[in-house]
């Protein structure tokens, strides 16, 4: 007999969707323990989730699993044929549809371009405290990307607008916004794109209470720090718009003790993504407001909307960067991201994108 880990294991098929699969009737394990509840496989139930998590990969509808399993073991193979080529067919034109929406999206993008240009800088002189700085620096940084696809997110975002200069930084699994506040601007909105190892030169300058300089001349910026500078070319691309991207208040907050949290995060229970390469936290914020974490046996948490499964590594991270004593979390939904707060200050958060579980 195996074990559903050990089926998990084998057969491709995460050990959430072996327990879907369960409930929906399609790969019933041979023996449940009636004391722990714990699912056991036996030995020729492994080609059947083989050949499941195949035509899972390929996006086949629940419907049609059912039938080509059904019809597998049996002699006429003529309407497992006919499913899977109806199938095949169906991807097909779902592709040939996605093709023709994305050329629309192209088109559509080449007009914006033709039609306006970015915020463009002309010449910017502007003082910022450095504390104030280098905070705002070390409450983004961890979420930069550093995919070579994506080289718009691969900086960090200098969004300068009266007295405010908003610092951003994303991968797109994780978002994380701070804020300091800037004098000798005239008001008017400016954006450049910091390459992160010139991020990087510029926070090592920001030791001490003085104030910093900082200087854009169309694609080149200027951190002076005393005799000190760190300069460098802007990227030459569009920041998404990450206001667009900012939760709402979350029905659920909980103050959490830091480090109290990183302890039970590093030492309580996760569960695997469907890749089987990153740990993941459930979490559930009760209405007294505590945050409670969810053991992998602990079914029904994508039906629950005050759980939500985050990377583990990203949370640990955005707690780091938080740089506070006491964070507050904030939940929505399991499909809406997470939200780490300040209470102390509303200007420097981070926003981590949930992960999907099949449970």
């Amino acid at each position: 007999m195996r074990s559903i880990g050990e089926m998990a294991r084998d057969s491709g098929l995460g050990v959430s969707a072996l327990r879907f699969y369960d409930r929906a009737g399609v790969l019933v394990p041979a023996w449940v323990d009636p004391v722990s509840g714990y699912r056991w496989y036996e030995p020729g139930q492994l080609e059947e989730a083989r050949l499941l998590a195949r035509v899972r990969r390929a996006g086949m509808p629940l419907a049609d699993i059912r039938l080509v399993l059904a019809s597998w073991s049996g002699t006429d193979t003529d309407l497992v044929r006919k499913l899977l080529t109806a199938h095949l067919r169906r991807l097909e034109l779902g592709l040939s549809d996605a093709r023709n929406e994305f050329s629309a999206l192209r088109a559509l993008l080449d007009q914006r371009e033709n039609l306006m240009a970015s915020l463009h800088v002309a010449t910017v002189r502007l003082t910022i405290a450095a504390p104030e700085l280098a905070a705002a620096l070390d409450t983004v940084r961890f979420a930069a990307s550093t995919d070579p696809e994506l080289p718009m997110l691969g900086g960090v975002l200098f969004d300068i607008e009266g007295e405010n200069l908003h610092v951003v930084a994303t991968d797109r699994y994780r978002l994380a916004v701070a804020r300091a506040t800037v004098d000798g601007h005239d008001g008017s909105r400016v954006q450049v794109i910091v390459p992160t190892p010139l991020a990087d030169a510029m926070r090592a300058l920001l030791h001490g209470g003085e104030p910093v300089r900082l200087s854009l001349d169309g694609d080149h910026v200027t951190l002076e720090a005393g005799d000190r500078q760190a300069a460098g070319r802007c990227l030459d691309h569009d920041f998404p718009d990450y206001r667009r991207l900012l939760p709402q208040t979350g029905d659920r907050r909980a103050l959490v003790e830091v480090a109290d949290f990183r302890e039970a995060l590093e030492t309580g229970p996760v569960r695997r993504d469907e890749t089987g390469a990153h740990d993941l936290s459930v979490l559930r914020v009760e209405k007294d407001g505590t945050v409670t974490l969810c053991a992998d046996g602990d079914d029904g948490a994508t039906r629950d909307p005050h759980r939500v499964a985050v990377n583990r590594e990203f949370l640990l991270d955005a707690l780091a960067a938080g740089a506070r004593d006491r964070l507050v979390l904030e939940l929505t939904a399991p499909t809406a991201p997470i939200a780490i707060r300040r209470p102390d200050d509303e200007g420097g958060f981070s926003i981590l994108m949930p992960v999907r579980l099949e449970d």
